[in-house]
């Protein structure tokens, strides 16, 4: 089994969580799959452009795949996290999820201002979480350079709305 083929196979769907109607791609079986996470990693970095001072990742799951793409490719990581989890000044934007609203927030000095910046979660859906952070980005001074993300969900068309937003550098590494 090639790499593509063992991230899909480890990649669960719940239906109706976490309300009916909606369903979740559960990446716990990825994660707990040495060879799987090691796989993902790789194939989120390999999409990277040239010269990334940071890359972002959003609570929580973000998180999980932000931290170790930025060890390989030599950047800094910064997280965006929910409101008051960060100490000090932030930044904050609120957004539409597909089930609710959300805000997220960014230290004010998390990246230094013409920054290249690099966004990575675990799936792009409608494009609100990404449209926000690229919005914190905007605050801070930053270029976003690129987004990539383990799942795309097309039939929820994120790509357009990022692109409607002027985010043009997307990639995924599994489309659904």
């Amino acid at each position: 089994m090639d790499d593509l083929e063992l991230i899909k196979s480890l990649i669960r769907d719940v239906p109706d969580f976490p309300k009916p109607g909606v369903v979740f791609k559960d990446i716990t079986p990825l994660l707990a799959d040495a060879r799987g996470y090691h796989a993902a990693i790789a194939a989120l970095a390999a999409t990277a452009p040239t010269d990334i001072d940071v890359v972002l990742g959003m609570e929580a799951r973000g998180f999980i795949f932000a931290g170790p793409v930025a060890l390989q490719l030599g950047a800094g990581f910064v997280p965006v996290r929910k409101p008051g989890k960060l100490p000090g000044d932030v930044y904050t934007q609120t957004f539409a999820l597909e089930y609710g609203e959300e805000t997220l927030a960014v230290k004010t000095d998390a990246v230094i201002p013409g920054a290249r910046v690099m966004v990575i979660d675990d799936v792009l859906a409608t494009g609100g979480t990404i449209g926000a952070t690229y919005e914190l980005i905007k605050k801070l001074g930053a270029t976003l350079v690129h987004v990539a993300v383990l799942l795309e969900l097309s039939f929820l068309k994120g790509r357009e709305y990022l692109s409607g937003i002027g985010i043009d550098s997307c990639s995924a590494v599994i489309t659904v």
